[in-house]
């Protein structure tokens, strides 16, 4: 449907996982030829080096992620543009808790579907993580998020994209998206808006919210006191360093 331009350098999509991935992803790909569109996997530690290709300053591609920060994922990826997209940690506990439940979610956390839990208790477990099953809030934040704050990155939050998706016409979303395609290498076109606004549609995303079933609790639109001071207390200065505070 839109004519693109080809991609000069390569430009990986990093992010922390129910952050908006798909999101992000769909709407630049509105921007990118198909051929330029690394779709064979979401590239992250444990398969990077199966996708190096991604990488590769002589085919330059768009490609996608949940890259943690360490000496090989910086060194593989430094022909690329790195744009990182995280949201706020208050609102991924939810987020996460909501995707364990739902019949999209395959690991080992079967149990927590069997409705001996609260939500309350549930939430604590996205905060400290499941010993064994699933990581912490804090161990996926650090190499996720905070350590690739030290490096070459554009930092993109979640609520900003959802933010200048649903008012397009602004100012703000016109500076918002100009900084974004700037960051990846790619010159704006006159019909940007539409791109974003068919690239961002929730029917593109098998992950978004609305698309998820199974989900047997019924979530807080936001995290309470509680939990907010849990977040704080397992992750003290993350908030801040993200820019949330």
């Amino acid at each position: 449907k839109y004519a693109q331009s080809l991609l000069a350098q390569p430009v990986f999509l990093n992010s922390v996982p129910k952050s908006g991935s798909h999101l992000l992803r769909n709407i630049l790909r509105m921007f990118v030829p198909v051929e330029q569109q690394y779709k064979a996997d979401f590239i992250q530690w444990p398969n990077m080096q199966q996708h190096r290709a991604a990488f590769d300053p002589a085919r330059p591609m768009l490609s996608w992620g949940h890259l943690l920060m360490a000496d090989a994922s910086v060194i593989e990826t430094a022909p690329a543009r790195r744009i990182l997209l995280y949201r706020d940690p208050y609102d991924w506990v939810i987020a996460r808790a909501r995707f364990f439940l739902s019949e999209q979610f395959s690991g080992n956390v079967e149990h927590l579907r069997s409705g001996e839990l609260t939500v309350d208790e549930l939430l604590t477990m996205m905060i400290f993580g499941l010993p064994g099953k699933a990581p912490s809030l804090n161990a996926i934040y650090e190499l996720n998020a905070a350590a690739w704050l030290g490096t070459r990155i554009f930092a993109v939050k979640y609520e900003d994209v959802v933010a200048q998706v649903r008012d397009l016409e602004s100012v703000a979303a016109d500076r918002f998206f100009s900084d974004l395609l700037a960051a990846c290498g790619i010159a704006k076109p006159d019909d940007w808006r539409e791109r974003v606004q068919t690239g961002s549609d929730k029917l593109q995303s098998g992950t978004a919210r609305d698309r998820l079933t199974g989900v047997s609790m019924d979530f807080p639109e936001s995290l309470g006191a509680t939990h907010k001071a849990l977040v704080d207390y397992h992750a003290p200065g993350l908030r801040t360093l993200l820019g949330y505070v």
